[in-house]
Order: C-alpha cells, then structure tokens, then sequence
C-alpha cells in the first residue's frame, strides 16, 4: 500500500555515491551525442582570452544591429568568435521581423504527438536560424501546477511524463537545425504572481517526480543550454541556488551546456557564479564590472570564470560555431512549410470537449445557416501575450474562414456580442475618435459628459507613442503599471485595436449628471494618433440583444469566446472575462445549437455549459487558426485533441485552491503541499469530480478498445498490448492512454495512477489496430528522499486503459520484476 509523507523534506545536494545510485535505478535515456569541437580548440581559446573578453560571454549587451532579438552577446571579433543572438521563441520566432506564428506550446502538447513535436521544434529551429539568431529561449517546461498561472499557454502539461517526451522531442528538432535550444525556467517557476520573490517550498520526492522529470528529459536530449528561474527555491534564488544548478543539474544528470539567468533573475556575483550560473542576462549589473573585480581582487579565483566561459565556448563547438563547420544559415524562411505545420498542430491539437445531439460538425442545414458571434469572431486571434508574442506573415479572422467553407448559398451572420473596443464617447467640443498630435506637441482638452443615470462605464483609449493621461472628476484612468506589467501589457488580444493601437481600459461606477474630464496627450518624437470611448450598460445590451437576433434568425450558431493571458501576470478567477457568460447564457437560451469556440490559456469554468450543444477548445491556434476551426467545425478534420491539464469545475475545486499556502503563497513563502499529487492526481486522491479530466476530448466517431495484455520487460519495465477498432462511420483520432496503480513493495508516498504510456491512433472506419506500448522503468520508479536515489515500484502492478483519467475501461495486471 502507498503511504503519505507529512514530513517535509528539502533539497540536498547530490554528488558521489547518491548520485551514482540515481543513476542506476532506471534514468532516461542518454543524452544524444553531439558534433565534437575539439576541447583543445575550446583550451586554446580560453588561453588566449584576456579576462575582460572573457567577462563578455558571461552577461548580456546592447546589440548594435538588433534584430529585434532578446539578447545578445558580443563574441571575440579577433579570434573568430562570432556573436550570439537570443531569440524569445515558445511559439515562433519573435524577432523584429515577420515569422510563423505557430499554435501555443499548450495545443501542441494537446496532440499527445511527440513526432508532431519534433516537427515543431525543426520549423522554429530553421526559421531562428533564417532570421540571424543562434540560441532559442524555448522550450518552457514548466509543469502546470494552477489553472490561474498566466503563461500555462507557453508550456505543455500538468503531467511530468507528457511533458518530458514532448520537450524532448522538441529540443531534438531546433536543434536538428543547428539552432541552440534553452529550457527553461529552472526550476518551479510555476505562476507569474510574486514570481521573481515566491519562496517555493517541495519535498526532494514531489520535485523528482514531477517538476524535474521534463528538465532531466531536456538535458538527455542535449538542449545546450538552461535557464534560471527568478523564484527562490529553499530560501534561495534559483539563479544562485547550488543544489539545482550544480548538485542535480551537473553532478546528478551530466548536464555539459551552460545555465543562463532569466532577465534580470540574477542577484549576486561571487554567490551566483560559484552555484554554477554561467551567464547573466541582459545586461551585467552582477557579472560586468563587479566579478572583475573580483577576480582582480582575489575574491574568486580566475579558473571559475574559466569553467562558465569554457561551458559556453564547448556549446558554440558543439553547434559549428568556433570553427566554421555550423551549416550554413537558410537564405529565407520556409513560410509555406511553416504555415502547414501551423495548420497541423491546431487541428491536431483541437479539443472537443462536448458535443451534443451531433451539433458538431456542421453538415446540412446547419452549415448552410449560421450565426457567427464574438468579438474574437471578426479578428485574428493567434498568440497570448509577452515573450511569446510573434508578428505573423498572415493571420485570418475565423469569420472569414467559416464564410468561405460554408461557400455559395449559405446565410452566415455575424453578431459582435460583446464590444471590446468601446463606442465613441459623447464629450463637448471635441471629437476622440482618431485624434493626432503632431510631433513636439501637446494635445489638452478640459469638459464635461453626462451620465444619464447611475451606470457602470468602461473606459477605453486606444493609443500609440506615450499613453494619454485621462483624469475623470480628478481620478487618473490609466496610470501607469510596475514595468514588468507595462513590458508584457500591449501584446494580447483585448491589448491591441484591430488597426494595432494599444488598449487599455479603465471601469468607474458613475451616478447620474455631469463628469469632468480631462486629457493630455504628448506627441513626442514621432507624433500620438489616439481614441477614447466607452461602454456602458445600455451599449452592452444593446450588443447582447443584437446577437440573440441573428442567433434566432440562423439554424445554429457558432460563439467564440476568449480569454487573454500574457507573461507577467496571472488570472484572478477561471471564469470568462468581461460580460462574456451572460451572453453565452442569452444566446444559448434563443438557440441550443450552439457551438463555443474557446480560445482561452488554460481552464476556463463553465456554469453556461450544459446548454451549449457543443464546446471546442482551441487554445491561442497560431496564424492558421481560423483555417484549422473551421476544418473541425465542418468535418474536414477530426478534433485530434486531448486535455493536458484537468478543467475544474469551478474556483474553489482544484489543487491550489482554498489554500494560500499553496497559492499564491503566504509571507513571501509557497507551500507545495499537494506533493507527488499533482494535477488529475489530486483530483483522484481527493475524490473531486472535475469539469473535464486530464486526456478528454471526443472524436466525431468512436472506438473501442479490446484485450488488454500487459506483460513484464527487460529492465524493470511493463509491455502494454491492446486492439483498438474504430466503430463509426468517419476517419478518426483516439489517444489511448494507460495508467499505473501505485506499487505494494513500496513505503514511499505514491498517487493512485500516473500517466505510464500513451498513443496517438488515427483509424479509417472499421479498421484495427493492433498496439504496443512500453511502460518504462523510470515510470514505475519513485523517488527515494533517504537515499535520494530512484527506486523501482516492483510487485504487481494495475495498468488500465482508456480515453482520459477518468474514463478507464481496461483493467490488467503484470509483476514488476527487480532490474
């Protein structure tokens, strides 16, 4: 029987014997071998570098041909070193200019497709390299731990295994294409909040098994560099914290590349270096003028400069870098390629999650006859927010893809549903709709407006240059933010016009009469074009009333809903911003045929849920997300999309929830109490019945599974065999899923199942398919906090077979043999 662990066990150091042992119990597999340099050329270079170039490799610079890129570092001109550029990257390329704006990493994962995964990495591998860059700041690892975190779109899964192959398969593939991969953020940056000051606090056993288990997968896959955190772990900053940037990240699992801070993560010299951080980033506030001195002053040896400088200058070896070898770069991106990768993941990612008296797909009258409602309806909506932000080549509203599939002959409306943008606002003497300042100019305006009656307003300036200065009855709407909020704030969505103009929005509580207002604007170097509107409870309802006809007037119709997430900040609560359920729950009522369309971060709650016919997850889908909604939309494709993270039923009922301690912390101090029970193993070890488990999703066919066999394999491991049959009428995608009970020869804490293997199948009607999956030993193994080593989980073990965590329909049993 598994037990519980109360006692709360911290981070140790693990060198020698420890690390030996760890090694020996079922590791993954080797890191890929890479193209060797020649250490002698690397010793011949460093021997030849002055301290001062030296200093150079170990912190970020200003590039004097930008390219747009996050960092860069200068390289050694007279010795042939060339330069690095560091590219953000999760979801394409974000460089100044134009790249493919891929589907978030989030929706990749959804495919439960490590191939898929690989191709992914290659088009951003080729394309980085095609815009002059050198390292990518990809793939994020990062488990995700609560549904509010804002970056849960950047990363992949809530489970350890998932998200090890995906990041693998990915790292693999930039890397096919001479692009240097970073993983990152080491370790348990798991939320936004507080996160350059949370204290996280796990056991040795919950961090093995879960955070970790994706950065050890990345390290065997030879990523050549890693970066820091900004969190603390233990009391200390991820970016000068020993234990994980030398004791497991080095001594535990060999990593050879270097570690990078993230920007502006970094907090000493002397501590920082000697823990093992190689570089700071972007600038070099620690590692520029005070580790010369330093080294000048004897407080820290020249040699440990040496071994930071030597790991980076080994990674430039391995990639062609110092001697010429490297591939050439790509004259030009492949766009065309891009495209149809992007295309590929958001079908293959799109999750169905209810699907009602065959609402989906739309055949028949129900594609002949269509209301379209949503703002997100009417304008691209392909990225979240901050680093992951890419300028597409192109990008389609759905609006305009769901027209053109429905061809001649069909009646498709569209319905705004809620204005994100606001109307314009009835002021005297002046007009804000578009008003410019010419450049050096200031632009002032001081009147009044009229409320007709207690009301809710939302304010809204659309702004480029220097944001206006907006004061209502002496109350300044749009202050300016903490810089970390003002860096990420204008890259989503909701933060940007459809012209490209920033937006912000401001909502007061007025009474009834006259308001004073007052505005300035500075035209600045370039000159300040800007809108100021509102909305107000009368145009809200006037919006709701306005798509519940054209929802009545159509056979069905198609809603999509949003949510805008960005770096730096995190959700407040899970339900859909804005008015955006009560018009779910006026159109829902005036036709049941109709289908949401999500293009949401992360879990979203769902009170309207039970009176939509169907619901569709798709994420932020890339540039060609239109294309691809409405391929799944109509049947062209079928919905290939699995849940990576379990949907809650509401803001109370998930794993982070109730409990500061746990989220957002309490005291500059978070608690990772849930252990081992992360994600859906929370959900069943509580018994807490969710909105959607982790691997749902519905296929426009069905499937059955048969005779499951599970058989021991060499090494500790599990063979997993099953038929799998496809018993509808259509083409289609399932993802077989197999999960292991808990061992009986173990003492040490374990969840009721994990995740122990998986398939993505795609079947014709009526075919079979035979399968085998391997359950490897490192899956069967927990994490010993005593002898901090990997133990095998031997005796017989349950394996059972499904379509998620929940709907588990094959039950078998095999022995765990000793390796």
């Amino acid at each position: 029987m598994s037990r519980k662990v109360s006692r709360r066990t911290t981070l140790r150091l693990l060198t020698g014997a420890a690390a030996v042992a760890a090694s020996t119990t079922g590791p993954l597999p080797a890191r890929a071998a890479a193209p060797a340099t020649g250490d002698g050329h690397v010793d011949d270079l460093l021997a030849r570098l002055t301290l001062d170039e030296k200093l150079t490799f170990l912190h970020g610079a200003k590039d004097p041909a930008s390219l747009g890129q996050a960092g860069w570092i200068p390289g050694v001109p007279r010795l042939g070193i060339p330069p690095l550029r560091l590219a953000d990257g999760p979801a394409g390329v974000r460089v100044r200019a134009r790249a493919t704006a891929l589907p978030a990493p989030v929706m990749l994962a959804s495919a439960f497709d490590p191939a898929l995964a690989r191709e992914y990495g290659r088009v951003i591998g080729h394309e980085g390299r095609a815009l002059g860059q050198d390292v990518l700041l990809s793939p994020m690892v990062n488990l995700i731990r609560t549904p509010y975190a804002g970056r849960n779109f950047e990363t992949f899964s809530e489970d350890p295994l998932l998200t090890a192959d995906l990041v693998a398969e990915e790292i693999r593939g930039i890397q096919d294409e001479g692009l240097i991969a970073t993983v990152k953020h080491f370790a348990l940056n798991n939320q936004e909040k507080d996160r350059t000051s949370v204290d996280v606090r796990i056991g040795e056993q919950a961090l093995h098994e879960t955070e970790l288990r994706g950065f050890e997968a990345a390290v065997a896959a030879g990523t050549g560099a890693v970066m820091g955190a900004y969190n603390k772990v233990d009391g200390r900053h991820a970016c000068e914290n020993r234990d994980l940037l030398t004791g497991i990240l080095r001594d535990l699992w060999g990593f050879d590349g270097w570690v990078m801070s993230d920007w502006d993560a970094t907090h000493s010299t002397v501590p920082s270096l000697t823990a093992g951080l190689d570089m700071e980033m972007p600038a070099g506030r620690w590692f520029g003028d005070p580790l010369r001195r330093a080294v000048r002053d004897g407080t820290l040896a020249e040699d440990v400069v040496d071994r930071s400088v030597r790991r980076v200058l080994t990674v430039m070896g391995r990639f062609g870098l110092l001697d010429g070898t490297a591939p050439a770069r790509p004259a030009t991106r492949d766009r065309d390629a891009g495209a149809r990768l992007a295309h590929r993941v958001a079908v293959a990612g799109a999750t169905l999650l209810r699907n009602e008296h065959d609402t989906l797909p739309l055949t028949g009258p129900a594609a002949r006859s269509l209301a379209v409602i949503g703002p997100t309806a009417s304008v691209p909506f392909a990225a979240g927010g901050g680093s992951a932000h890419v300028v597409p080549d192109r990008a389609a509203a759905p609006l305009d893809a769901i027209t053109a599939r429905a061809g001649e002959g069909a009646t498709v409306t569209h319905a705004l549903g809620e204005d994100l943008y606001g109307k314009p606002l009835p002021v005297r003497g002046a007009s804000f709709e578009g008003q410019r300042v010419r450049p050096g100019k200031t632009y002032t305006y001081e009147g009044t407006f009229t409320a007709d009656g207690p009301d809710e307003w939302t304010f809204v300036v659309h702004y480029n240059g220097t944001r206006p200065k907006v004061h209502v009855d002496g109350t300044e709407l749009f202050a300016l933010q903490d810089r970390e909020a003002e860096l990420f704030a204008g890259f989503g969505l909701v933060s940007t016009a459809p012209d490209g103009l920033k937006v912000r929005r401001r909502t007061l509580a007025l009474t009834a009469g006259r308001h004073t207002l007052r505005v300035t604007a500075e035209g600045g170097a370039q000159g300040q074009l800007f809108r100021l509107r509102r909305i107000t409870t009368a145009t809200r309802a006037a919006d709701v009333a306005a798509a519940v006809r054209a929802a009545r007037a159509a056979h069905s119709v198609v809603l999509f809903a949003y949510e805008d997430a960005a770096e730096g900040r995190d959700r407040t609560t899970l339900a859909l911003p804005g008015h955006q359920e009560a018009l779910i729950d006026a159109v829902t009522a005036a036709n049941p045929r109709t289908t949401v369309v999500l293009n949401t971060s992360s879990a979203v709650t769902m009170p309207w849920l039970d009176r939509t016919g169907a619901v569709l997850q798709m994420y932020y889908p890339g540039q060609e997300g239109a294309a691809a909604t409405a391929d799944v939309l109509f049947g062209d494709a079928d919905p290939g999309g699995r849940l990576t993270q379990t949907f809650p039923v509401s803001d109370t009922r998930h794993p982070t929830a109730g409990d500061p301690r746990r989220y957002p912390g309490t005291g500059g101090v978070q608690e990772y109490s849930e252990g081992v029970r992360t994600g859906y193993r929370w959900y069943d070890a509580e018994g807490v019945e969710p909105l959607f488990p982790f691997g749902h999703g519905l296929s426009y066919t069905s499937f059955a599974y048969t005779g499951l066999v599970v058989t021991p394999a060499r090494g500790g491991g599990l063979t997993a065999r099953f038929t799998v049959r496809n018993t509808g009428r259509r083409t289609g995608v399932t993802v077989a899923q197999l999960y292991a009970g808990p061992s009986p020869d173990l003492t040490l804490d374990q969840p009721d199942r994990v995740l122990a293997g998986y398939r993505r199948i795609e079947l014709r009607p009526g075919q079979v398919r035979h399968v085998s999956v391997p359950i490897a030993a490192r899956t069967l193994s927990c994490w010993d906090p005593e002898r901090h080593a990997w133990v095998l989980g031997t005796g017989t073990r349950t394996v059972r077979l499904g379509a998620s965590s929940r709907d588990l329909r094959l039950t078998a049993r095999a022995e765990v043999l000793p390796r």
